[in-house]
């Protein structure tokens, strides 16, 4: 048996214990079936007993499971009306402070400050499955439409107590290959986010050969459930299309021959866990296990998305007001609108010359109100500390690539000497640190803004995006 079930197993013992010692006999067990959920919350916070506290945690857990969506809603609206500060103790607290500023009255102040419900939950993770059906708790909330005051206050305490129960000492990295057990294989398929696994036989084809990996991180309360996982392939050069990666018919070779680590696809797998950092430390933790085992590795690349390309596009074509776009850039970009466009050499020539320095300015210069780059992959990539390397045009044909980036993927690199600079540059001084490549679409962008008509030099630019790492197809 292992140390996770062990565990629980134990969990489960002592609050069958104690839901004896509370709800046994008829009288008990028909008052406890008259009390209403505020209730039991205002018992489980008073409790102070172990097996007590995790029947009545229990006892929550399981009414909170069988609501219906209205009941669930009015559940966590209860939550934050009724298990909100003291503010009596709130009131007394900052007079204290005011009065005196010592180490004491601040720590004070602290604690009247933090919501009850923030103690209840915690009281509710002692719940045997306790954590899981939190995460489903949160889950729930983030699907909910309201963006009240409220709301942003109760998922500000499941996100501050999630950023401690998931962190990263607590993690374990574990491999995942073609003999991990199915269950566990089962939801990799449902949890792949970035390219669909069709079923068993195109998983087998990421797990199997030799020139394949997958790692993922798991939590000891979360045993059977990944968190976040990727997919890395292993390669003779940097890929600049996914088909090089997932085509069933590519060259497969020995690990060892490999001189590069793909990161071709990263997936969070708990959508209640959303916000919560994980693949930082996955994507870390995977170079330097890969590093170990793979001495002859010395790229470290991703082939990643650009799922707010279009979408900024398409208010950049749709703006009468700015100056981004200039007429002949609008008129090619009219291009896009046959959903065939791609289809046709000479059309695509075309929409690459004005996408890619387009694109370039997406990542370099466009910014989010709060000063951070507009893409969530980019955000994710360069705040870790990588560079953006290459634009890859048409590097994913799928619809929903195509819909989402008008089929645009990108290669950032993680060079570990410069992982640290890079990400101060980012968060410092809000530089997305480039290639020499990219800044050079960029520039082209530019001079096309200022009344050239973008022909002049725009195929040398696609030659150096696909040289500069050596080529783009194995």
């Amino acid at each position: 048996m292992s140390e996770a079930s062990f565990f629980t197993d134990m969990l489960q013992s002592i609050t069958d214990r104690g839901r004896q010692l509370l709800f046994s006999g008829a009288r008990a067990t028909q008052v406890a079936a008259k009390v209403d959920l505020q209730t039991l919350c205002e018992m489980l916070l008073s409790s102070r007993g172990e097996a007590s506290g995790m029947a009545l945690a229990a006892e929550i857990l399981d009414r909170w499971g069988a609501l219906d969506s209205e009941g669930a809603q009015k559940f966590l609206l209860m939550l934050h009306e009724k298990f909100g500060p003291d503010t009596t103790k709130l009131d007394q607290a900052i007079e204290n402070y005011r009065a005196d500023k010592s180490s004491a009255a601040i720590i004070t102040l602290h604690q009247a400050a933090e919501p009850r419900r923030q103690e209840l939950l915690r009281r509710l993770n002692h719940a045997p499955n306790g954590t899981a059906k939190l995460v489903q708790m949160r889950h729930q909330l983030l699907a909910s439409k309201d963006q009240s005051a409220e709301y942003h206050a109760l998922d500000a305490d499941f996100t501050h107590l999630f950023g401690s129960w998931f962190n990263r000492g607590f993690l374990t990295l574990r491999p995942i290959d073609w003999s991990t057990p199915a269950y566990i294989l089962e939801k990799i398929i449902k949890y792949e986010a970035v390219h669909e696994i069709a079923g068993w036989e195109e998983l087998r084809r990421r797990l199997a050969p030799a020139d394949r990996r997958c790692f993922a991180f798991f939590h000891p309360r979360l045993a059977d459930e990944p968190l976040v996982f990727v997919e890395v392939a292993l390669t003779r050069s940097v890929p600049s299309a996914i088909g090089d990666v997932l085509d069933e018919g590519r060259e497969q070779i020995n690990a060892d021959e490999a001189t590069t680590a793909v990161f071709y696809s990263i997936s969070n797998c708990q959508d209640g866990l959303r916000g919560i950092s994980f693949g930082n430390f996955l994507i870390k933790q995977v170079v330097e296990d890969l590093r170990r085992d793979l001495p002859g590795l010395k790229n470290f690349v991703t082939l990643s998305p650009v799922p707010g390309f279009a979408r900024w596009l398409a208010k950049a074509r749709a703006s009468t007001t700015n100056r981004l776009l200039s007429e002949a850039a609008r008129e090619t970009l009219m291009l896009l609108d046959d959903l065939k466009w791609s289809d046709n050499e000479k059309t695509a020539a075309e929409v690459e010359r004005v996408l890619l320095p387009l694109a370039a300015r997406y990542f370099l210069v466009e910014r989010t109100p709060e000063g951070r780059p507009v893409d969530p992959v980019a955000r994710f990539h360069l705040g870790n500390g990588a560079r953006l390397e290459r634009l890859n045009f048409l590097g994913d044909r799928s619809t929903k690539a195509m819909q989402q980036a008008h089929g645009l993927m990108v290669n950032y690199i993680y060079k570990l000497d410069d992982i640290v600079a890079n990400h101060e540059a980012l968060a410092q001084r809000g530089e997305v640190i480039a290639s020499p490549a990219v800044k050079s679409l960029l520039n082209q962008n530019d001079e096309s803004r200022s009344g050239g008509n973008g022909q002049q030099g725009s195929r040398p630019f696609a030659q150096i995006m696909n040289s500069t790492l050596g080529g783009g197809r194995k």
